[in-house]
């Protein structure tokens, strides 16, 4: 939806709009019923309606920075989108509960089998190529034997007064989330048992999610990322500098993290996190009974009484890049690291006011695949670099940039002050400097783990 609010933005054209749900929001609509955007609402969505009022978060462990959507209002914001936005412009058709076709071009219903044709078709855009799974729409990845319970972590709030003790069985953002709803609803700490195959990196919320053009808080961190791979001797003292920085977070100051799942916290959430002092560190798990803990790397006692919360669906696919302009074909990827949606808005912007051929497209349009170990964060860094180096030479781009309500990371680009072009240029230079240093820091710490240096 962010890219075809660009298409009917800047340009006359008509879309169909093709989607397996019965209605807009997507995976949103198969979401835990406590789940939160990681970002600020005012940076999330569509370019064109805002989201959420742009106030502070007064009370609560988010207390200080920008409002966070929860998972119904996520949805709801797409609704109107679609109703008020999308339909009324007599532009876009959408058809629910419809799969496509590719084969022969067509959409077929899911209810009664009515087939659609597209025939004056000017470009197909696949928008799942990043599809998210939640849990709730699969089954746990573990075993369960002997009558134990396992649910998805969407019915934890149906199950929270019904056992003694919860198993959390997933390290990423969900897992994260599952604990702090416990926490915050009266569970004690001593009575959830995490599993956490390995713990990931986490984001400052204050340092990410300062809200739309705060210029020096967005310009200082991306400074700081870039300084301190300049200033690092390795690719351990990389990740050291950065915690000094406090540009990232880690939940054991003891255990250096090996995963990046794109999470954000404030102080107060990390704060709560670390009350819980049964994290279990052997690997994923494979099996579990009312007793006992099968794991990778061995077994461990099952709290007495406990439902298993299924957290560990893999929210953040790893699949290979390919072009997103091919010719009548666009797929559509994340250009910013962790920024799906954004992206999607950055290529309907290309699509429509970039008139190049499909090579400047594709140059300007560089996937920057989401990352999953801690070595494709700065994979991420490097491509991140590289992708505003080049949107600098664009002035569409630039102008888009400048104007997206969406755009969380991005300083005002002044083109036209004196001042404004210096600093540009600064940070031109200051990119260039820190890209190879970065790609170097990678290139020394995948030879000596022994893997190649691509994306996991």
């Amino acid at each position: 939806m962010a890219f075809v609010d660009e298409i009917i933005t800047h340009t006359d054209a008509t879309v169909a709009i093709i989607d397996r749900k019965h209605r807009p929001g997507g995976h949103w609509n198969d979401a835990y019923p406590f789940v939160r955007l990681h970002q600020t609402s005012t940076c999330y969505g569509v370019n064109s309606t805002d989201m959420g009022g742009h106030s502070i978060d007064q009370v609560g462990l988010n207390k200080g920075c920008y409002e966070l959507a929860s998972g119904s209002e996520v949805v709801a914001y797409f609704d109107t989108v679609m109703r008020k936005r999308f339909l009324p412009s007599g532009r876009v058709q959408y058809l629910s509960l419809c799969e496509y076709n590719k084969q022969d071009d067509t959409a077929v219903s899911l209810v009664d089998g009515e087939k659609y044709e597209f025939r004056a078709k000017k470009k197909f855009v696949d928008a799942t190529y990043l599809n998210v799974t939640v849990p709730s729409q699969r089954d746990p990845d573990f075993k369960v034997t002997g009558g134990a319970h396992a649910v998805a972590v969407n019915q934890l709030p149906k199950v929270i007064s019904q056992h003694q003790n919860f198993v959390v069985v997933g390290s990423g953002k969900t897992g994260m989330d599952a604990v702090l709803f416990l926490l915050t609803n009266r569970v004690e700490p001593e009575r959830i048992t995490w599993i956490m195959p390995s713990d990931a990196w986490m984001f400052s919320r204050f340092d990410v999610d300062p809200g739309r053009k705060f210029s020096d808080p967005i310009t200082k961190y991306a400074i700081g990322l870039m300084q301190a791979a300049l200033e690092a001797e390795h690719y351990d003292d990389y990740f050291k500098k950065l915690v000094d920085r406090k540009l990232v977070m880690q939940l054991d100051p003891s255990v250096k993290p090996g995963r990046w799942r794109c999470a954000t916290f404030t102080p107060l959430e990390l704060e709560q996190l670390r009350r819980v002092k049964n994290v279990v560190r052997m690997g994923y798990l494979e099996s579990v009974s009312p007793t006992e803990m099968n794991l990778t790397k061995g077994t461990h006692p099952a709290p007495a009484d406990a439902v298993f919360i299924d957290c560990a669906a893999d929210g953040l696919p790893k699949v290979p890049m390919v072009p997103v302009f091919n010719g009548n074909h666009i797929t559509l990827q994340t250009v910013r690291m962790c920024q799906q949606v954004y992206s999607a808005g950055f290529i309907g912007n290309v699509e429509c006011n970039v008139h190049a051929d499909e090579n400047r497209k594709n140059e300007l349009t560089q996937p920057v695949p989401l990352p999953y170990r801690d070595s494709d964060y700065l994979r991420c860094a490097i491509a991140n670099g590289v992708n505003m180096s080049i949107w600098l030479s664009e002035p569409a781009v630039v102008k888009w940039i400048n104007e997206s309500r969406i755009d969380l990371f991005s300083p005002i680009l002044d083109f036209e002050s004196e001042e404004g072009i210096a600093n540009i240029q600064a940070m031109g230079q200051l990119i260039q400097q820190a890209v190879p240093k970065m790609q170097a820091l990678l290139d020394s710490h995948m030879q000596k783990v022994g893997g190649e240096t691509v994306f996991a």
